[in-house]
């Protein structure tokens, strides 16, 4: 079950006109901060991201599943059944499954999400986009940013190339 603020939030980035992909990130954080407090682990950031984006699309986010070739056949079914679940606002899992689901979680490893983990797997999702991808995303989120979030990426990027020298 996902965290009021984290719902909230996410639905505030759908008001604000955010995709929902970007609406699901905001789920994805929150599972990434539970395996970091050791509430449970995960196999490899994949599946900590995977969890993320299926309780976006079971808390209603409008997060469509992957199409055919894009992912294995039981990922999408799986996708499928939680946006189809989110859409009609089902009622949550079973206490029981739930605490199942967790105990086998605990047995996962918590380093899956360090930053050198989640970096590599950025980096490796990055380069199977084109760069055409990676670019229209870029000027979509210049776009979405507004001013105070340009201001703060450009600081951010000016210390990023200071410390590179």
């Amino acid at each position: 079950m996902p965290e009021k603020a984290t719902t909230e939030r996410a639905k505030n980035d759908l008001r604000e006109g955010k995709s929902p992909s970007t609406a699901a990130g905001e789920f994805v954080h929150e599972e990434i901060e539970h395996i970091r407090e050791g509430k449970h682990g995960a196999r490899s950031p994949q599946q900590a991201i995977a969890i993320g984006l299926s309780k976006a699309r079971r808390a209603g986010i409008p997060l469509p599943p992957p199409g055919k070739g894009q992912a294995k056949e039981s990922t999408r079914r799986s996708a499928e059944r939680a946006y189809e679940k989110g859409q009609e606002g089902a009622e949550p899992a079973s206490p029981k499954r739930s605490r199942t689901r967790e105990r086998v979680l605990q047995r996962e490893s918590h380093r899956s999400v360090t930053r050198g983990a989640l970096s590599k797997q950025a980096k490796t999702a990055s380069s199977k986009r084109t760069s055409k991808s990676r670019h229209e995303a870029a000027m979509k989120a210049v776009a979405t940013k507004g001013k105070d979030g340009l201001r703060s990426a450009a600081r951010k990027a000016a210390r990023t190339r200071s410390k590179k020298g």
